[in-house]
């Protein structure tokens, strides 16, 4: 598999480019929700909805969650898109032993307290719109095998115009204890938070 790496010039590019795409591209980000950090390592499971979660969650991460940044996307688009390897990045190959290898190596980024790590748990982009995310085994194999001090932080993303010419965003955040999310408790815990998120962005349109 492919590891993450950090590099001196890309990753703070990436992070000036961020920057400059979150104040350009959209008319405001709101972050609804609490993240009371205990210090520890956290995991971000997310919506995949759009090319631009990446961008949303390295934003979240530099304004609220304050860690190195690292994330698990398919080898062949990583070998592809191979700056993302300098940035946090690192590689998973559906449907072969090489998987354990990458659950594992997750695993173990997540003992370390200066770092994150954000999962799309469905493995695919999926409509924002959907009142229901099915996840792939792989992120309930992560949430088991990791310490019980693990902050795991659910996100669900959605984007509204209302009035204006450039899209809000909207990022709903909830913490858990991994404890409470092992022994397949992760999917129905998400799906709970993923459901009152999108029900509460439902009423700011109304």
């Amino acid at each position: 598999m492919i590891k993450a790496r950090h590099h001196a010039v890309i990753y703070p590019i990436f992070r000036i480019l961020t920057r400059y795409l979150m104040s350009h591209k959209f008319h405001s980000v709101h972050v609804e929700g609490d993240f009371e950090d205990t210090g520890k390592p956290v995991l971000v499971i997310a919506n995949h909805v759009s090319w631009w979660d990446g961008f949303w969650i390295l934003h979240l991460n530099m304004r609220v969650i304050h860690r190195r940044f690292h994330f698990m996307m398919l080898e062949e688009q990583l070998k592809k898109h191979w700056y993302f390897q300098y940035i946090g990045g690192y590689s998973v190959k559906k449907k072969t032993r090489s998987i354990v290898e990458s659950i594992g190596y997750t695993i173990e980024l997540l003992r370390d307290n200066g770092n994150m790590v954000f999962m799309f748990p469905q493995g695919e982009i999926t409509s924002m719109h959907n009142h229901a995310i099915v996840f792939e085994k792989g992120a309930q194999r992560i949430v088991d095998g990791s310490s019980d001090d693990v902050q795991v932080l659910f996100m669900a993303n959605f984007i509204d115009y209302f009035s204006d010419p450039k899209p809000n965003v909207f990022m709903y955040l909830q913490k858990f204890p991994a404890q409470e999310l092992k022994k397949n408790q992760l999917e129905f815990h998400y799906n709970k938070f993923y459901q009152q998120a999108l029900n509460t962005q439902k009423i700011k349109v109304s």
